[in-house]
């Protein structure tokens, strides 16, 4: 259990929250402590899906600038690593991760959100890479993710200009995936990640780690990545639970091995 990042787990869903008050800036302690919580949430059988969340005032509105502002290029080179591989330990999650954003998911905190397979945003949320301002670039993972997500050219349009984007243009450009209103945005993303709990765990890690590894190969390499990962599902109980069901014309109930 962390001091500033605990992991909370109700029906099959675990919970990463942010703890750092007011705005849930992400200093060096936060990112270690969210390493541990996408740690333990991979590991344990039990969480099924998770859901990321800073909160109802904020998701978090970007990197602790004041403990940043003093460090030196021989300092950052030792750090930078280890900074993207903290929120990269949320991408690998081997479950449906989805961000609960409210308030503003900016900086460090846009690329937490973008760290996860989805956004359910507030409506009166801002998301945005605004690194530039301060003479940086996003280092967490902003500008290869946000290119996945929404093309280089709207990507570059972004971080180049350090602007804000509400939730109505988030959701146009796919940087959002639900918008509802702030009060609703704990309940939607719960309610969401609830229709994975009783689902084939395996199969779910194979696709998600299909997709998010093909894009990383050629067509080819991808196809190749897609077999291997489908052949291996056959060794599973859920498989053979899933086609006895379809079979039989009954629903299956998996159980996750």
């Amino acid at each position: 259990m962390g001091e500033l990042v605990r992991l909370d787990k109700a029906d099959g869903i675990g919970i990463i929250r942010l703890e750092r008050p007011p705005m849930n800036a992400l200093n060096i302690q936060v990112q270690e402590e969210l390493r541990a919580a996408a740690a333990q949430a991979t590991a344990d059988d039990e969480i099924r899906a998770v859901i990321v969340y800073g909160g109802e005032k904020v998701f978090a509105a970007g990197a602790d600038i004041k403990e940043m502002a003093d460090m030196a290029y021989v300092d950052m080179a030792k750090r930078a690593g280890a900074l993207s591989s903290a929120f990269d330990a949320v991408a690998r999650i081997p479950k449906p991760v989805v961000a609960a954003v409210t308030g503003y998911a900016l900086g460090g905190g846009c690329e937490l959100a973008l760290a996860c397979d989805w956004r359910v945003v507030a409506e009166d949320a801002k998301l945005g890479q605004p690194e530039i301002k301060l003479g940086v670039i996003p280092g967490a993972g902003g500008t290869q993710r946000l290119a996945r997500l929404v093309g280089p050219a709207k990507a570059k349009e972004l971080i180049l200009s350090g602007r804000m984007v509400g939730a109505a243009e988030a959701l146009a450009i796919g940087l959002a995936d639900k918008v509802v209103p702030a009060a609703e945005v704990y309940q939607t993303a719960y309610d969401w990640m609830k229709t994975f709990v009783e689902g084939p765990a395996a199969a779910i890690a194979a696709a998600k780690a299909a997709v998010d590894g093909g894009l990383d190969r050629d067509l080819a390499g991808g196809l190749a990545w897609e077999s291997q990962l489908f052949a291996a599902l056959f060794a599973t109980d859920d498989k053979r639970e899933g086609m006895a069901a379809f079979v039989e014309k009954r629903a299956p109930k998996f159980t996750g091995r």
